[in-house]
C-alpha cells in the first residue's frame, strides 16, 4: 500500500514541479487572443471552450479503456509496473502530451500528419498519414467493440443486443463527428470523462477496504509466464505511461483552447490523471493475483458453454489476451463495488 500511495502523490508532484518546468521551457503565453479557436473561429471545430471542459473532453480523447486493459495486463508484472507508470507519465507522457498539442496550438490547430509536413518534410508526412490511419483503425475498433461488449453483459448478453449496442455506438460517432464540436463533444464528453475518473475513484476507495494488500515494490520479474519485463512491459502499459496516439487525438483539443496557459492542466495534467487511473487499476489486479483463475472463469460471455480461453482439453489458452482483460476487469468490477 505504501508504494501505491506514494506513487500516487510522487505523480501529482510531478504535475506541479516538471509539469510546471516543460511550460517555462516552452513558455506558454497567458493571452487568450492568440490561440487557435479565437483566431480561426469557424464555430464547427474552432470553438473556445471553458479550461474544466477541455480538460474532461481532453481525457476521454487519451483515455478510454487504455489505462485499463493495459495495466491489468501490466500488473502480472508486479509492482515495477508503477514505477513504469510513475516515470512514463511525469518524463515521458506528459511531455509529450503537452508539447505535440501546444506546437499544434502555436500551428493552428494542425493535426498531426501536417505537422509533420512542416517540420519533417512532406514525405515523411505521408509516412505519418499511414502509421496514423492504421493506428486509428485499430483503437477505433477497441473503442466500439469494448464498451459495446461490456453494456452488452449488463443487459442480456444476446448477439442481436451487441449488434444494436455497436450500431448506437456507431451512430453516435458519426453525428458527434458532423456536428459542431460545443454541440455533441462538448456536452457529452466531459460527463463521460467525469465518470471516467469516479469508475478509477470507486475501484481506488474499494481497494483500502480490501482484504488483499497492494504488494510493495519488488524489481522482481512476478509474470507468470516469465515474459521479460524489458522493453513489453512499456509496450502492455502504453496508455497510462506514454502513448503516440494521443498525438492523433490532442489536436482536436488544441482548436478550443481558450488560453495557452490551460495547456499544461488540460494536456499535462491530464495525462497525469490518465497516470493515476492507470496505476488504480494496475493496483486492484495486483491484489488479486492470487485468484488469478476465479477472474479468468467467473466472468465470461455467455454464448458459449464454457469460459473463453479454455480449449477442448480444458487447458487454458493464453492467446486469448483481449478475453482475459475483459474478465478480470468484470472480475475486479464485482469484487471492490
Amino acid at each position: 500500500m505504501f508504494t501505491f500511495i506514494v506513487s500516487i502523490l510522487l505523480l501529482i508532484l510531478g504535475y506541479f514541479t516538471y509539469g510546471k518546468f516543460v511550460e517555462k521551457i516552452f513558455g506558454a503565453r497567458d493571452k487568450e487572443q492568440d490561440t487557435p479557436s479565437h483566431t480561426e473561429n469557424d464555430g464547427v471545430d474552432f470553438v473556445p471552450l471553458k479550461k474544466q471542459k477541455n480538460a474532461f473532453i481532453q481525457l476521454l480523447n487519451i483515455a478510454g479503456v487504455g489505462p485499463i486493459f493495459g495495466p491489468i495486463l501490466g500488473a502480472l508484472y508486479g509492482p515495477v509496473a508503477f514505477l513504469w507508470i510513475v516515470l512514463g507519465c511525469i518524463f515521458a507522457g506528459g511531455v509529450h502530451d503537452y508539447l505535440t498539442e501546444m506546437i499544434s496550438v502555436r500551428n493552428k490547430g494542425l493535426q498531426l500528419p501536417a505537422l509533420a509536413a512542416k517540420y519533417i518534410g512532406k514525405p515523411f508526412s505521408h509516412l505519418v498519414n499511414l502509421f496514423a490511419l492504421l493506428l486509428l483503425l485499430l483503437v477505433g475498433t477497441v473503442f466500439v467493440v469494448a464498451p459495446s461488449e461490456m453494456i452488452s453483459e449488463l443487459l442480456d448478453g444476446s448477439q442481436q443486443t451487441l449488434m444494436l449496442i455497436t450500431a448506437a455506438i456507431f451512430l453516435y460517432y458519426t453525428i458527434a463527428t458532423i456536428l459542431p464540436i460545443d454541440k455533441i463533444i462538448g456536452r457529452i464528453y466531459p460527463f463521460l470523462g467525469a465518470m471516467l475518473l469516479l469508475s478509477a475513484l470507486g475501484i481506488g476507495i474499494g481497494i483500502f477496504f480490501s482484504s488483499n494488500s497492494i504488494p510493495e515494490i519488488d524489481f522482481e520479474n512476478l509474470h507468470p509466464d516469465n515474459i521479460p519485463y524489458y522493453p513489453l512491459i512499456f509496450l502492455t502499459i502504453s496508455c497510462g505511461a506514454l502513448s503516440g496516439f494521443h498525438a492523433t487525438q490532442s489536436p482536436i483539443i488544441s482548436r478550443t483552447l481558450n488560453n495557452e496557459k490551460d495547456g499544461r492542466y488540460v494536456f499535462y495534467g491530464m495525462m497525469i490523471a490518465e497516470g493515476v487511473i492507470a496505476m488504480v487499476w494496475a493496483a486492484a489486479a495486483m491484489t488479486i493475483t492470487d485468484q488469478q483463475e476465479i477472474a479468468y472463469t467467473r466472468w465470461w460471455p455467455r454464448f458459449s458453454g464454457k469460459p473463453f480461453g479454455y480449449n477442448n482439453t480444458g487447458f487454458y489458452r493464453r492467446d486469448y489476451c483481449r478475453d482475459r482483460n475483459y474478465r478480470i476487469t468484470h472480475y475486479l468490477w464485482g469484487y471492490f463495488i
